[in-house]
């Protein structure tokens, strides 16, 4: 036997008794509100429990007869003539969910955003909160298994709220302010970490404890038999014998099939619904799989109905109820079902002596920690198009029931997406970098229709002589009105503005060539016009869009072939070996904006002289930028004199620094802290070699030609901090 079955059993085996002791009357409450046999929800909820347990993949999904189905079942039945009929539509509805999952239908349940799902949950908790209120005073006039706003008798659940006042039972009202403060003390004693005994489970045994006392001990206080867990009695024989047999001969009924679609369609969407927020609920966020389950879903309503039982669908209480009682696996699933099948003629008379105010007390607790006070402010904080459409949902839910509910609140997110691609369609960015301001326009993955009265203004408000990318590299699909609107602006707009543009990803035949009239890389007289200080802000910017996570998008390809023709760089810049301190990156460069010279230690020989005055002096570059770095390991090992081959030589030329901070400190030897005040040194002394050695670079920038100026880049932000 597997090892983690047995591990799990601590928690499965109590988290089942739990989920069965809930299960159970709501098993019967929703049979009575759907007007069918009351043994017909014992029948869904064993089904649901051992068979749909057995071949769901969900760990902590219950599945059993679902409030929410019992208005269409109760009009089923009406309009069917029978309740035997209604046994082959539920028939038909679970081999349409078996197609369906088959299929792969499941997919849909990926389309449900999740503050539509958070909000089912919290209405959920709420619609608890409301309806077992009554049944924790005492006042147990409505059914226990329906959780809509409107019972099957036309009142509303504000109306139950306020009746009972009028119908308070004092003993009822003991037991379940009992058993609140046994859950909600629970897990903050040491009684948590007994696994095996659940504060749900102690709940129900102290409550019946506590009857038994008021009976003994104050008699006017006893809770009776209606306020009670009310299981038929029956034994095997009995049980066997109330079973119903489908009526096979009215196939051809035409409201038969209307029946079972109707129930398919809504089982299966109540079911999706519920496994996407359940898995939001478990502890280890484990994903259970849609098409597994509209299979296991369809399996278990072909033999519901052929048996007798109520429509399947995995349910929000009872899943709760069962994470909420630390369930780890399916087996604390298959464990209620198999007590639902025995307590119909086994436990029956231990069953019937549990106060149903002890199990109002445990799905208050759950409903509370569905709808916590701490989820509205959460849903809130993350802005109106998130808050609005999750407070749509609980609201709908409330007062409707789950599937409008939920339609409600996929609308309301429609809206807030309809509006977010209706101003936000695009990313629009005027970027400045060496070849001048450009527009860049990226489209998103889908461009719809819904992008082009934005998207048309953006363009035709863009200036002349402008250069606009219009960049669809990203994008999957592009409507046919974005396309018309794109050729307009190229073939008409574009050209009479005389806009330079470049179109990505958008090809006119099957060779896939980007439309390009201009160059991402910097020209010679773009390099003449740009003043050694605008090359330093060019510079400074990069950087920031670097630190930023906003690095302009780079089209290689296109500027390999324009700098094969030449090349026109702004700067030259002299950087560290290091693999961290890549110029290009930290300054957000393109293809042929830079000369970059890398060597271990910053150090400066003739040859890198000659290079710099190459760059300046020939290829006409307006800035020399000496960028040192934080932890620089060449500096580190330099002032630990360490001697290494031909290394040697090239950390002699950092000694220089060295001196220089040590004649700070006064110390003997460079402490660690100091190691980046010897690079910034060495920045320093390497701008006054510059001018010392070079006569060329001297007189360039005597005469304002050209700026030599020093950086350091932190290696634990990515930042460059000019030097003044």
């Amino acid at each position: 036997m597997n090892k983690n079955f047995i591990a799990n059993l601590k928690y499965d085996l109590p988290a089942g008794i739990v989920t069965f002791l809930v299960a159970l009357p709501l098993c019967l409450g929703i049979a009575l509100a759907s007007g069918a046999p009351l043994l017909s929800g014992l029948i869904a909820g064993i089904i649901g429990g051992i068979v749909v347990g057995i071949l769901s993949g969900s760990s902590t999904s219950v599945s059993g007869p679902a409030a929410g189905l019992a208005a269409i079942v109760l009009s089923s039945i009406s309009q069917l003539g029978s309740f035997e009929l209604f046994m082959i539509a539920v028939v038909i509805a679970g081999i349409l969910q078996l197609i369906a999952g088959l299929l792969k239908a499941g997919y849909i349940s990926d389309a449900f955003p999740s503050n539509v799902i958070k909000g089912l949950l919290a209405a959920i908790g709420i619609l608890l909160i409301l309806k077992q209120i009554p049944h924790a005073v005492g006042y147990d006039a409505n059914s226990d298994g329906n959780i809509l706003f409107i019972d099957e008798d036309g009142k509303g659940t504000f109306s139950f709220l306020i009746n009972i006042f009028n119908n308070l039972n004092f003993g009822a009202v003991i037991i379940a302010a009992v058993s609140i403060l046994i859950l909600v003390l629970w897990d903050r004693t040491i009684l948590r970490k007994i696994r095996f005994l659940p504060s749900s489970l102690v709940v129900v045994i102290v409550a019946v404890l506590i009857n038994e006392l008021l009976r003994i001990y104050l008699p006017d206080l006893m809770l009776s038999s209606i306020h009670l867990v009310n299981i038929p009695e029956m034994d095997s024989s009995t049980f066997f014998s109330t079973f119903k047999i489908p009526d096979f001969g009215s196939l051809l009924n035409s409201d038969l099939w209307i029946v079972g679609v109707t129930i398919a369609i809504v089982a299966s969407l109540e079911t999706l619904l519920n496994i996407e927020a359940i898995d939001n609920l478990d502890f280890h966020r484990r994903h259970s799989p849609p098409n597994r389950e509209l299979v296991a879903q369809g399996v278990g309503n072909i033999i519901s109905g052929l048996l007798g039982g109520l429509p399947i669908t995995s349910v929000i209480v009872r899943s709760s109820v069962n994470i909420n009682a630390k369930a780890q696996t399916k087996s604390s699933t298959i464990f209620h079902g198999l007590l639902l099948l025995g307590s119909v003629w086994v436990l029956s008379p231990i069953l019937n002596k549990i106060p149903l105010s002890s199990l109002a007390a445990i799905l208050i607790i759950t409903g509370y920690k569905l709808a916590k006070v701490s989820l509205f402010k959460q849903m809130y904080k993350k802005g109106l198009n998130q808050f609005v459409p999750f407070i749509a949902t609980v609201l709908a839910i409330i007062f409707t029931d789950l599937l409008i509910g939920v339609i409600v609140g996929l609308s309301v997110s429609a809206y807030y997406l309809l509006k977010y691609n209706y101003l936000n369609p695009f990313l629009l960015q005027r970027e400045k970098v060496s070849f001048g301001e450009t527009v860049r326009i990226e489209l998103p993955t889908q461009t719809t229709f819904l992008s082009k009265a934005t998207m048309k203004n953006a363009l035709w408000e863009i200036p002349e002589k402008s250069k606009v990318i219009i960049d669809a590299s990203r994008t999957t699909y592009i409507d046919h009105d974005i396309r018309e609107l794109i050729d307009d602006f190229k073939g008409t707009v574009a050209r009479e503005r005389d806009i330079k543009l470049n179109i990505i990803g958008i090809h006119e035949d099957t060779n896939k060539v980007d439309y390009l009239q201009f160059e991402n890389v910097i020209s010679k007289k773009q390099q003449e016009d740009l003043s050694p200080l605008e090359v330093i802000e060019l510079l400074k910017e990069g950087n920031k869009r670097f630190l930023e996570g906003k690095l302009t998008r780079k089209y290689f390809p296109s500027q390999v072939r324009a700098t094969s023709k030449g090349q026109h760089p702004m700067a030259i810049v002299v950087s560290c070996i290091d693999s961290r301190t890549t110029a290009e990156r930290m300054f957000d460069t393109n293809i042929g904006d830079l000369f970059s010279v890398r060597i271990a230690g910053n150090i400066i020989n003739e040859d890198v002289l000659g290079s710099m005055e190459y760059a300046c002096k020939i290829a006409k570059s307006k800035v020399v930028a000496i960028i040192g770095h934080t932890q620089c390991e060449a500096v580190k090992v330099a002032c630990e004199n360490v001697s290494m081959g031909n290394l040697t030589g090239l950390l002699q030329k950092l000694q220089p620094a060295i001196r220089k901070i040590l004649a700070k400190t006064k110390d003997e030897a460079i402490p660690p802290e100091q190691f980046d005040e010897v690079a910034k040194a060495n920045v320093e002394l390497l701008i006054e070699m510059i001018l010392s050695q070079s006569q060329i670079l001297n007189e360039l920038h005597s005469q304002g030609e050209i700026e030599i100026v020093g950086g350091m880049y932190d290696v634990h932000n990515g930042k460059v901090t000019f030097l003044k």
